[in-house]
């Protein structure tokens, strides 16, 4: 028995000490990767009820503005200043959410945060759809902006954690399709349900949820971090179910992958002691090394072009801005075309992750919104103007303006987010950016009145937003790194080298310079990849 031990161990350091890649033993078939679309599917359901959250004032809003001229005495009575905060009131609570979140998912784990948000969830829903008056709709709506950030950061980060290199973009944008899902349920409820009856049906997501999440393990690199390795190896022989014996070896992918993870784990830890403090302090000063404040600082420049390009005003606002646009079409009608837009764009995002550069992607994207927003803006001019009777072209331009930002701009940096930062502060470094993303779009959802009179009205609007997507063009172009099939440690390793991407050697962009002891954390990542 020893003997046999003895074997294994070797053959482990021989593996895991070669140049070869551990991902090279994986057997890559599709019937290996049905625990890792399984776990994707189950994440559905708090996506969708996230898209809810997001579009739910699109159709709340123009219910109750509609209402006011009603002679019932039930009926609550809104002010504009009042809607702007109904509308805005779910981004003012995601940062404590984000936060909170985050403290959450790194000392309970990813799945124990997402069993969590049914809490906030189910109260927030319910508060909004007894509601009596205003204050409710808000307190209503900051709970479930709470759920929504509670919901949405947990799992793209365990999909980047437990997915192979080669399908982590697919099956992260996956989240991305099932959240636009829950956009255009909401905006079809809204359609012939009223807005209490609409928040009631929400809650029913989440119950499917909870019962789904039973069955799935946590994710395994979170389990390392914190010692409890048996578990990690029931989690990665549940992952790794459907991967064959390999040929003349006798340990197995899963044991590999463990040891793989363990000697990670220990190299940060020491790397971690070497820093004086306590533990928030180490975690302060990681992120005041370029490989903690670099990625920060790119994610909030696109969070903030992405919030001032229009694309969540105009969402969250969707009724109340296509009556303002002057065309003939129902507004709901448009908003629900709007949404469908999104959603089939989610699934081509889904593909364009498997087949072509981020970079790319974005600047592509950025172009088209930039021009359609403006074409978007001029017809809007010319229909308040009387020279046109082509009401329906604003809206196309704006369909297709959605085309644009959903295969970058509106879901790029979400899932770039789950990538960029190192495995010590990955959990709370999302939250932190998070908070700040929805900080933003806070201050741009209470401004959308402001902007709307500063720029002298819907077209002027449509004017800024496409300005914002050429400047949001620039920052992408010149700082944006590209992380298609790149390895964590290797995008780790450009921040630590590298501040602005066009300046960076060809071969340098190319090519994944690492050191003998790199090239075992290197090796080690593929557990995640």
């Amino acid at each position: 028995m020893d003997n046999l031990e003895d074997r294994k161990h070797a053959q482990m350091l021989e593996i895991l000490n070669s140049t070869r890649s551990i991902s090279h033993y994986d057997a890559k078939t599709l019937k290996s990767l049905i625990p890792q679309i399984l776990v994707t599917t189950i994440l559905i359901f708090p996506n969708i009820v996230v898209g809810i959250i997001y579009a739910y004032s699109a159709i709340l809003i123009p219910q109750l503005m509609e209402a006011q001229n009603s002679t019932d005495p039930d009926v609550l009575r809104v002010s504009k200043t009042e809607s702007a905060w109904i509308t805005s009131s779910a981004m003012l609570s995601m940062p404590i959410g984000a936060i909170t979140g985050g403290i959450i998912m790194d000392s309970l784990g990813r799945l124990n945060l997402l069993k969590l948000m049914v809490i906030p969830c189910i109260a927030g829903f319910a508060i909004i759809a007894t509601a009596v008056n205003v204050p409710m709709l808000i307190a209503g709506r900051m709970l479930t902006g709470v759920a929504l950030v509670w919901g949405l950061n947990p799992g793209s980060i365990y999909i980047a954690e437990i997915s192979r290199a080669d399908v982590r973009g697919p099956l992260s944008a996956s989240l991305v399709l099932n959240l636009s899902i829950g956009m255009v349920l909401v905006m079809i409820k809204g359609w012939f349900l009223s807005w209490r009856l609409v928040a009631w049906l929400s809650i029913i997501y989440v119950a499917i949820f909870i019962i789904l999440i039973m069955f799935i393990p946590e994710s395994p690199v979170w389990l390392v971090s914190k010692g409890r390795n048996e578990q990690a190896k029931k989690s990665l022989e549940w992952f790794n179910k459907y991967q064959p014996q390999l040929e003349h070896k006798l340990v197995t992918y899963s044991e590999m992958q463990l040891s793989a993870l363990q000697k990670e784990h220990l190299l940060k830890t020491k790397q971690n002691e070497q820093m004086s403090g306590s533990g928030f302090t180490k975690k302060l000063k990681m992120f005041l090394k370029p490989t903690g404040y670099k990625p920060l600082l790119v994610l909030c420049g696109q969070f903030f072009f992405q919030q001032f390009s229009g694309v969540h005003m105009i969402i969250f606002n969707g009724v109340i801005f296509f009556q303002a646009m002057g065309t003939n079409m129902d507004p709901y009608l448009a908003s629900i075309y709007i949404g469908s837009v999104r959603l089939v764009m989610s699934v081509v995002y889904t593909w364009l992750m498997k087949r072509c550069n981020r970079r790319l992607l974005m600047i592509i994207s950025n172009i088209g919104m930039a021009i359609s927003i403006a074409l978007s803006g001029l017809f809007t001019s010319w229909i308040q103007q009387g020279t046109t009777t082509h009401t329906w072209m604003p809206v196309t331009m704006l369909m297709l303006y959605f085309v644009f930002a959903a295969i970058g701009v509106m879901f790029m940096p979400i899932m770039i987010a789950s990538e960029v930062f190192p495995l010590a502060i990955r959990g709370v470094s999302q939250s932190i950016v998070s908070a700040i993303a929805h900080l933003l779009m806070f201050a741009v959802l209470q401004s959308y009145y402001a902007l709307d009179e500063a720029f002298g009205g819907s077209s002027g609007l449509q004017y800024f937003f496409s300005a914002m997507c050429v400047a949001g063009l620039i920052f992408s172009y010149v700082f944006m790194p590209e992380t298609r099939n790149k390895k964590l440690t290797v995008i780790e390793q450009y921040f630590a080298n590298n501040t602005v991407y066009i300046t960076m050697p060809k071969c340098d962009i190319n090519c994944a310079k690492t050191s003998k002891q790199d090239n075992t954390l290197v090796e080690s990542l593929d557990t995640k990849n």
